[in-house]
């Protein structure tokens, strides 16, 4: 309002995911987070860490965090 001009943000953030765009998904192991309307947990595994969640059919799934990435996720349902 005094005639400064404000940056515009950078943070880009998606309006139905409501999470940052281009964002990678939280690597703190137990965290949950959302996906598609389904949870998934950062399980940690001597592999590595992996999401788990469950398909629209209720059948386990394993997601890497690429996946989980492109899928597009929140922190909230």
């Amino acid at each position: 309002m005094n005639g400064e001009a404000h940056p515009e943000s950078t943070d880009e953030t998606d309006s139905v995911s409501g999470r940052a765009a281009g964002t990678a998904p939280p690597t703190t192991p137990c965290t949950v987070v959302w996906s598609q309307g389904r949870a998934f947990v950062l399980e940690a595994a001597l592999s590595g860490n992996r999401w788990v969640g469950f398909d629209q059919r209720g059948r386990p799934q394993s997601l890497s965090s690429g996946d989980l990435q492109r899928r597009g996720w929140s922190r909230h349902r």
